[in-house]
């Protein structure tokens, strides 16, 4: 019995190691690519910036405020109503030249009650490691994050 567990032991490990070979093959078809995460930084493309968040429940009024680097409200964007579910945004910068170190925060209500929103943000993957059997992966915004982090890819 005991010289079977140590077998079945020893296979676990073998197979959890090429998991995680397999894992770092998979992230590193993730290098380049942008990934959406849980975040409120602003990314900025094509002269918009953009972001993104998810309703847990549908709300009667959507709003998100844009912050520059200072936490000053540069803009707010009326997006209505909306159902539950990941939902984006962008905005024309035409009146500042970029819009790096910006943030934004999403104001959701339903029936006059204030409801949870996750803000979501791109974020570019420029390298992949395993870290202690994870796979992690360096992004250029948001540094180090857990694979499973990752919402979607772009």
């Amino acid at each position: 019995t005991v010289n079977g567990i140590e077998r079945l032991n020893t296979t676990l490990q073998g197979l959890n190691g090429q998991m995680v070979q397999m894992q770092a093959l998979q992230g590193a078809m993730l290098v380049g690519r942008d990934v959406t995460l849980e975040g409120n930084k602003v990314a900025v493309a094509n002269g918009k910036a953009i972001g993104g968040f998810e309703l847990a429940a549908g709300a009667d009024r959507v709003q998100v405020e844009l912050l520059d680097d200072r936490g000053a409200v540069v803009r707010t964007l009326e997006l209505g109503a909306l159902p539950p579910g990941r939902h984006g945004f962008e905005s024309a910068l035409a009146e500042r030249a970029g819009a790096e170190g910006w943030t934004f925060r999403v104001n959701a209500s339903a029936a006059g009650q204030r409801l949870a929103a996750t803000p979501l943000m791109l974020d570019r993957v420029y390298a992949v490691r395993t870290d202690k059997g994870q796979l992690t992966l360096d992004t250029e915004r948001s540094g180090p994050v857990p694979y499973a982090s990752v919402r979607a890819v772009t």
